[in-house]
């Protein structure tokens, strides 16, 4: 279990993240369309997995932005953003905010994603949410990086994140 902040107030996630140099958890979640999107389906793509609460919220929409503008200049990588969002609140993210070199998630059904991968967030105002976290896969699916940001309104470290890649 991760002990983080919400607004200086402790609050506990479900267990903790995987570790670095181990195989990605495979996972099941919801794209746009609604259709179901499996980690296998990126195979052979590095990936940037951009993990937050809400898209409504200043700091989610803020990574997902600079993930955005990122990614454009990166080879053979895709950014997940993955929240708890609807797909369709999730989509009219992206088209308000002109995001196209990021795929959003939805781990709305079951939040399986998040109990998987030891992020949900238990307690507080945000309870069964994701808690802010970057994971960075390599096109193997093995953890080249990954970051629990300790106070969920903090962005990640973005340049570690994207110099993992490097």
């Amino acid at each position: 279990m991760a002990n983080i902040t919400l607004g200086g107030n402790p609050v506990t996630t479900n267990g903790e993240l995987p570790q670095n140099n181990t195989t990605a958890p495979e996972f099941e979640l919801s794209a746009a369309d609604l259709s179901i999107k499996h980690l296998k389906d990126y195979k052979g793509f590095r990936k940037i997995l951009n993990i937050f609460p809400s898209v409504d919220t200043g700091v989610c929409a803020a990574s997902a932005r600079k993930f955005n503008t990122e990614a454009a200049a990166l080879d053979n990588t895709k950014v997940l953003c993955i929240s708890r969002d609807l797909p369709f609140a999730q989509a009219r993210f992206c088209a308000a905010e002109g995001l196209e070199n990021v795929e959003m998630l939805s781990d709305f059904k079951n939040g399986n994603f998040g109990s998987t991968y030891g992020l949900m967030i238990n307690d507080g105002p945000f309870a069964d949410l994701h808690s802010r976290v970057v994971i960075v896969l390599d096109e193997k699916d093995k953890i080249i990086y990954e970051e629990q940001v300790p106070e969920i309104g903090q962005e990640p470290d973005y340049e570690t994140a994207l110099n993992a890649l490097k």
